[in-house]
């Protein structure tokens, strides 16, 4: 390879690297089809503007672990997947789906940053600690070991 096609090469690459999208386009949001608060929240988000589309899965099932099943949180917390790969779990799944919505995304940066993620983090744990109580309220069903199941 002479000088003239090793820096082709390298434009080409430098070109690439720069050009190509940082930010997700597409996120999978895996969640517990029969826990009513999640049920609840997807149903909500389905409502809201975004600027990334995105698409809600379930956990549970053979397609969930077929595709997703070396995560290890896969049923225990909520994760976002994105397209290419990228994995948020938890406090930070929660803020990744608040960046996506046209109306939260600056709240998204905000419960980010040093001064709010510690609060934001004891928000999430609070809820997703109680989403059986708080099931009950959207639903007739019963969550145990972090999953929800409907009760006969």
């Amino acid at each position: 390879m002479d000088a003239s096609e090793w820096f082709d090469d390298l434009a080409r690459r430098v070109e690439e690297r720069y050009e190509r999208p940082r930010s997700p386009r597409e996120l999978t949001v895996l969640f517990d089809p029969g826990c009513a608060l999640c049920r609840r929240c997807c149903d909500w988000m389905k409502c809201q503007s975004t600027f990334v589309d995105l698409v809600f899965a379930p956990c549970t099932g053979s397609d969930a672990r077929s595709r997703y099943g070396d995560l290890p949180w896969l049923g225990d917390e909520l994760i976002v997947v994105g397209d290419r790969g990228e994995v948020w779990v938890g406090p930070a799944a929660f803020l990744t789906c608040l960046w996506a919505l046209e109306d939260y995304r600056e709240w998204s940066y905000r419960l980010a940053g040093p001064a709010f993620a510690p609060l934001a983090a004891r928000f999430f744990h609070l809820i997703s600690d109680r989403r059986r109580t708080l099931s009950a309220i959207f639903g007739p069903h019963d969550c145990r070991d972090g999953t929800c199941v409907k009760r006969s």
